[in-house]
């Protein structure tokens, strides 16, 4: 009910607003306030104060929302005699090297009585930007969906970024990190898929081989074993991805004046990073609307071989103003460049002789050179990460 009154106070806020700027601001923090309340935790959980189930425990019940639309629980699956319980996520690399083992894992076991469930337990607001450099998404529950779909996912993926209440119970300490339980639902394994994080080289012969023991009803040869990947990120590690945001708003953003034929060794030349370059200008309504989204790209993709370089199509004059608007943004962690002449075709000529001139412009090149990607006007943020990530790598 609160959720319904703050919207309405807000919505008439909107009705009352005389421009389409002051309309968006007021829709944005209706929308903001509405999606903070939703993922509140009752508590913030702490890694420290979560413990991986016994061997031989019984399996903790659960409601957990599915990419499908459905809820589930554990009386979900009581007609199957094992059931796999994998922690994963989508952000880290060493949960999407084991994804394609996952997929034909739930393959080679559908008909033998196996529910294999993915479950996300990471809570989103606690993964920084910095630690989503080998991926395209974070682990909202909208990104499962849509990562389920480029993946083709043939299992259940849940979501237990809100409350997190199932993870504590079962005590996952990376993703991936496997459970298996027997048919009572006790467990019988817990621990990694197989030895070899590399995609190819395995194909999760530890799970495998606990899950044939389950379903022969024979004891599991190794019932734990160590998980390598990346840590699950409690909603307790809150604090410290609002003390790296405050740290980079206070970093102060550079700008540097540039001309036709700099540009020209600037597109032309090798370098030892991917660039990904954006012409812009502060009067450009699209452009200003997207720049955060590069910002957030430059702090992703920044501890790879990456670079973010923006170019403002704005007069040379305009450089306080330039400056003022990437310091608004926060767009320390990028090159920024200004235009230094007045004949603008030569910018475009410069940039890429294919660009017919409209704002805004963005292209990828390979550190050799070569154009991967172009844009003229506003980029789709979610195919501009995967563009880069196809070039970066997924993996370690």
């Amino acid at each position: 009910m609160k959720k319904v009154l703050l919207f309405c106070a807000l919505s008439a806020v909107y009705a009352a607003c005389g421009s389409s700027a002051e309309q968006q601001v007021v829709t944005d923090a209706a929308e903001a306030s509405v999606a903070a309340e939703e993922v509140v935790p009752a508590r913030l959980i702490h890694s420290e104060d979560v413990q991986t189930l016994a061997i031989g425990s019984q399996a903790p019940d659960f409601s957990l929302p599915g990419i499908d639309g459905k809820t589930y629980s554990l009386q979900d699956f009581n007609d199957s005699k094992a059931l796999a319980v994998i922690f994963t996520c989508n952000h880290c690399p060493t949960a999407q090297a084991y994804e394609d083992r996952m997929i034909q894992l739930a393959k080679d076991y559908k008909h033998k009585g196996v529910a294999l469930v993915a479950v996300s337990p990471n809570d989103p607001l606690a993964v920084r930007l910095d630690e989503l450099g080998y991926s395209d998404m974070n682990d909202t529950f909208e990104e499962m969906q849509q990562r389920a779909k480029d993946k083709g996912y043939n299992f259940l993926y849940l979501y237990d970024g809100e409350t997190q209440a199932m993870s504590a119970a079962y005590g996952p300490v990376a993703t991936p990190h496997a459970f298996v339980f027997d048919q009572d639902r006790k467990l019988q394994y817990a621990g990694r898929l197989d030895a070899s994080e590399k995609p190819g080289s395995a194909n999760a012969e530890d799970l495998r081989r606990a899950l044939d023991a389950v379903l022969a009803g024979r004891a599991v040869p190794e019932a734990t074993t160590k998980t390598f990947g990346c840590s699950v990120k409690w909603s307790g590690k809150r604090g410290d991805n609002v003390k790296t945001e405050e740290k980079w708003a206070a970093e102060a953003a550079g700008l540097e004046l540039i001309d036709k034929d700099a540009i020209r060794r600037l597109v032309t030349s090798k370098s030892e990073n991917l660039r990904l370059i954006n012409v812009w200008a502060t009067w450009c309504g699209p452009c200003v609307s997207e720049f955060p989204d590069f910002v957030d790209m430059s702090r992703m993709y920044g501890g790879r071989e990456f670079e973010l370089i923006t170019i403002s199509a704005d007069k040379p004059e305009k450089k306080d103003k330039v400056l003022k608007f990437l310091n608004d943004k926060n767009a320390a962690a990028s090159t920024n460049y200004l235009f230094s002449e007045e004949d603008k075709y030569a910018l475009i000529e410069a940039i890429d002789p294919d660009w017919q001139g409209a704002l805004p412009y963005t292209i990828l090149l390979k550190p050799n050179g070569e154009k991967v990607y172009a844009k003229q006007g506003t980029i789709d943020p979610h195919e501009m990460k995967k563009a880069i990530v196809e070039q970066l790598g997924r993996y370690y």
